[in-house]
């Protein structure tokens, strides 16, 4: 246990989070270097399209420092604000964290919010400067923000680069002087391990990912969850190699996982602590905050016999996706479904991808909406999760909306650009700090849906890349608040719904109906796309119809023949025009979920 030591790596998306971790397997050979590829520890396809780490992953290293073998446990964690959830688990399991800090690009948002989570956990900190190598790289000044953040020497600051491995030992090395090893009195206590992440296998049934906090654990021994109040047999304990790599026991200040045999998904939770069935005396660890969703979208298979295909595929990546609720909703447009929560935009696009992708299931999205409340005539108060729960107008007192506190972290270059698109949405700016003279830190207050309608995008846009931002949530405010329906072809097509400030309802009704007719397919007769608004047409557009060539084996002859033809062919698209209805295919929802 002395020569354990139990750390993470937190930083803003796309500092190089994944790159160090490769460049750590390749040190301590825990990967063979003809297996070894970029981004060795981003397993789904999903994180390698994207660039980005969307699930935290485990892996053992063995390394050597002056003689003396030691074991490191790390935890490898997302970037992006929408998966925070997954670092302050992360963060939970481990004694000490890698704060990595982009050269180019400086401290950002989530540098903060993810320093902020290791300052919680009381975890020992070991900051680094990566990308050194690159010729914008701006290492004196990132030093200087890194050292003012943590009030420390800038001489405690390393400089590395994981893409080519400069200094990059030296981490290794500062992880094992700096960050203790867990506490060795724990190992004579009965067993308690605490679960941080799991996953569902067909043959082992739930995976439990466990940071093994008192005493030992043998494959075999019978088991019990303090929280979910069930038993279990330890079918199979390990570590990560980081695969499953099976052992005959795992001890206390290990990082590893118990297969179970539960076949059932939703009995074990993330946070719940795991002892020996013969431990009647046991007390639960500290488990972790209850999330809280904060976007909205209601999920339905387009073949209503994949219901419960769909809800077993839910079942499973909450298994692996803690953030993720889900609770079922029948709607007679629609049929059975879910309502989702997620944490964002982002989070609720991947979780849609990944049901696409890993369940082969064809989906209809409703557009993603924030929470709202309403207080109706009688003072009664409701919390509004899809517009299809809106009320009737006439019902309506009071309505209210989420508000947060927005911080964009900006070059000063950008800032002129960024206030103009501020300028374009509904928020109050609040105050500047300056990180540094040629950085600073906007504060603005705003409602949350303007944060979900693609403002990451615009702002990361007017910045070229160099802006970030982060929120967190204040309070619910009054706002004059409508459902905008969307009709196609005369049927309402109710998962395109949004809830939309009354003096944005023209706006948000003619850029929906113009994206929604960019990816619907055509038809063999023209489609009418409209906004309505308590019972008003406020926006239109037409897909026009797919023409068929009918005279084109004619030739020659009298014109009548060719009249004739188009003249039949115009009364068919009428009456299909008439009768006919419009599938909306899974990509085109997908597509208008993404451009929202």
């Amino acid at each position: 246990m002395e020569n354990i030591r139990n750390f993470s790596i937190i930083a803003h998306i796309d500092h190089g989070k994944s790159t160090l971790a490769d460049r750590f397997l390749e040190i301590t050979k825990t990967i063979p270097s003809q297996k070894m590829k970029p981004q060795f520890l981003d397993l789904m396809d999903l994180e390698r399209e994207r660039g980005i780490t969307i699930k935290m992953k485990p892996v053992r290293m063995a390394y050597n420092y002056k003689g003396k073998d030691y074991i490191l446990n790390l935890i490898d964690t997302p970037g992006h604000v929408d998966f925070s959830y997954e670092v302050s688990r992360s963060l939970a399991a481990v004694e000490g964290t890698i704060l990595l800090v982009d050269a180019t690009k400086g401290v950002q948002a989530q540098t903060l919010a993810n320093l902020d989570l290791a300052k919680e956990q009381n975890l020992i900190i070991i900051p680094v400067i990566n990308k050194i190598d690159l010729d914008q790289a701006r290492v004196k000044e990132t030093k200087k923000e890194v050292s003012d953040l943590l009030n420390i020497n800038e001489n405690e600051i390393l400089e590395v680069s994981a893409k080519s491995g400069i200094n990059v030992e030296k981490i290794l090395e500062k992880i094992i002087e700096k960050v203790p090893p867990p506490p060795i009195e724990n190992i004579s206590k009965p067993f308690r391990a605490l679960i941080f992440d799991s996953k569902y296998d067909s043959y082992k049934g739930v995976i439990a990912y466990v940071r093994i906090v008192d005493g030992e654990l043998k494959k075999g021994t019978k088991i019990k969850f303090l929280a979910g109040r069930i038993k279990a047999e330890a079918k199979e304990v390990g570590y990560f190699n980081p695969d499953f790599s099976p052992q005959n026991k795992i001890i206390s200040g290990e990082i590893g996982y118990i297969a179970t045999g539960i076949k059932e998904p939703g009995l074990i939770k993330i946070g719940d602590t795991i002892v020996e069935d013969n431990n009647i005396e046991a007390s639960p660890l500290p488990g972790y905050k209850e999330v809280k969703p904060m976007v909205f979208a209601s999920l339905y298979p387009q073949n209503s016999n994949d219901f419960e295909l769909l809800k077993d595929a839910l079942s499973k990546l909450k298994l692996n996706d803690p953030a993720l609720t889900f609770e079922q909703e029948t709607k007679e447009a629609l049929g059975r479904g879910f309502r989702c929560g997620f944490l964002g935009s982002l989070h609720a696009e991947i979780i849609s991808e990944r049901l696409s992708r890993e369940f082969n299931l064809d989906l209809i999205i409703s557009t993603p909406s924030v929470v709202y409340k309403i207080i109706d005539k009688n003072d009664k108060e409701k919390f509004i999760y899809s517009p299809s729960d809106w009320p009737d107008a006439s019902n309506i007192k009071i309505c209210e909306e989420p508000w947060v506190l927005l911080e964009i972290i900006t070059p000063l270059e950008y800032s002129g650009a960024i206030s103009e698109i501020l300028k374009n949405i509904t928020c109050n700016y609040l105050d500047t700090k300056y990180l540094s003279f040629e950085r600073i830190i906007l504060i603005y207050e705003t409602p949350l849906s303007e944060i979900i309608n693609n403002l990451y995008d615009k702002i990361k846009s007017a910045s070229k890349g160099f802006a970030s931002m982060n929120y967190k949530f204040l309070e619910y405010r009054k706002r004059n608040l409508v459902k905008m329906e969307i009709f196609i072809a005369g049927s309402k097509e109710e998962a395109f719904s949004k809830i939309v400030p009354e003096d944005k309802a023209f706006t948000e009704g003619k850029n929906l109906v113009k994206k929604i007719k960019e990816f619907l397919p055509p038809q063999q007769f023209s489609v009418a796309i409209q906004a309505v608004v308590n019972g008003k047409v406020i926006a239109r557009e037409t897909v026009k119809a797919l023409r068929k060539d009918v005279t084109g084996y004619l030739y020659g002859g009298d014109y009548s023949r060719k009249r004739k033809l188009l003249e039949k062919q115009k009364k068919g698209k009428k009456e299909l025009k008439e009768k006919g209805k419009v599938k909306v295919p899974y990509k085109t929802f997908l597509e208008i979920f993404r451009k929202q």
